[in-house]
């Protein structure tokens, strides 16, 4: 999934630059401000024990399966509605259900209604998110896992699979430049093409794994580990305006909806880390307030707060220093729109040791 201030390419770096701070004795990778879980999984990878959370329900969706599931899924229940999970090894069984959940009989639900075009076309506003046939098959897998859950056919872990399937699998097909701030006037070839579910990739480990969907500022005095890893919002974009459809698929909660972008409202998700006048004291608190051996904080040399501000705070907590690395910048939108022209940007990786 393309996601704002995603870590994918800076992985290698900040495992080198971690390793080069923490002891050995490190178990437990506190990821707060999860997003998609690209960090988490990484660390979960390496054998640790990891604790993510995130503000946003699309992304607790995301962590509660890459995160938290961490045993094989048997689908057991399921067996009797789709014949083809008896007798197949456990780890063919999640495609198979993915197949069966591809090929369900289309649905005129939430999504197409409201973010494709037959379902928009006589209405004031007419958006096109998605094809219609994608946005009535996104309606038919997401009903059809909500019914499969209420009638105890999947389990939490199973569920979570599912929905975690549908979120980027769906993402794949939005006819969007990357974020759902806005749409493409004409279908693009890969909205063109019908959705078909990925199975999410599963991680299997024997450590046990926490995730939460609650702000940052109040997680933090709940849990406690070894590396707290923060990565939050830059800039004053907020992250609930940019993925809110993915938002309404992860609840299908048929929300109110306004605008020509079909917003729901969020005001319960702002992130007081996108204001410039109280993301100081924001952070200043999340700092104090850790119970860890270690802070990690990814912040750009274009973010609200300065580089001395960061110093100033994490130096609270014990010794301070930093690394550096250049990269380039997200972009999901036109070049002459964007505040900064530059391609590449330089990614600071501070660290507290606490004491």
């Amino acid at each position: 999934m393309n996601y704002i201030g995603s870590k994918l390419s800076l992985l290698g770096f900040l495992e080198e630059s971690i390793n080069k701070v923490v002891d050995k004795n490190c178990n437990t990778f506190c990821d707060l401000f999860a997003g998609t879980g690209i960090v988490g999984r990484y660390f979960k990878k390496k054998g640790f024990s990891v604790i993510a959370n995130d503000i946003q329900y699309y992304s607790y969706v995301l962590n509660r399966h890459y995160i938290g599931n961490h045993k094989e899924l048997t689908f057991t229940k399921l067996s009797k509605q789709i014949p083809e999970l008896q007798n197949k090894e456990i780890d063919q069984r999640g495609a198979i259900v993915c197949d069966y959940l591809t090929n369900s009989k289309s649905v005129k639900g939430f999504i197409y209604k409201n973010y494709c075009l037959g379902g928009t076309k006589n209405r004031k506003i007419q958006r096109l998110y998605f094809s219609d046939e994608n946005g009535m098959r996104c309606d038919a897998i997401r009903q059809k896992i909500e019914e499969w859950k209420n009638h105890s056919l999947i389990n939490n872990d199973e569920y979570y699979f599912l929905l975690a399937t549908l979120l980027e699998s769906i993402d794949r097909y939005a006819n969007t430049t990357s974020v759902y701030g806005a749409f493409l006037k004409k279908l693009k070839t890969s909205a063109l093409k019908s959705l078909v579910l990925r199975p999410a990739e599963l991680i299997i480990n024997d450590q046990e794994h926490q995730v939460f969907n609650k702000d940052i500022n109040v997680i933090v005095k709940e849990v406690n580990g070894d590396v707290l890893y923060l990565d939050p919002p830059y800039n004053q974009r907020q992250y609930a305006t940019n993925y809110h459809i993915l938002e309404t698929i992860a609840k299908y909660d048929n929300p109110t909806i306004n605008g020509k972008t079909g917003l729901r409202n969020y005001e319960d998700q702002k992130s007081i880390y996108c204001s410039r006048p109280k993301v100081k004291e924001a952070f200043k608190d999340l700092i104090l307030q850790a119970k860890v051996k270690y802070i990690f904080l990814s912040y750009n040399n274009e973010g609200l707060m300065t580089t001395d501000d960061i110093k100033e705070i994490m130096s609270l907590r014990g010794k301070y220093g930093y690394f550096t690395k250049d990269y380039n910048r997200f972009r999901a939108d036109r070049a002459e729109n964007r505040k900064f022209k530059a391609s590449k940007t330089t990614e600071y990786l501070h660290y507290v040791v606490c004491t």
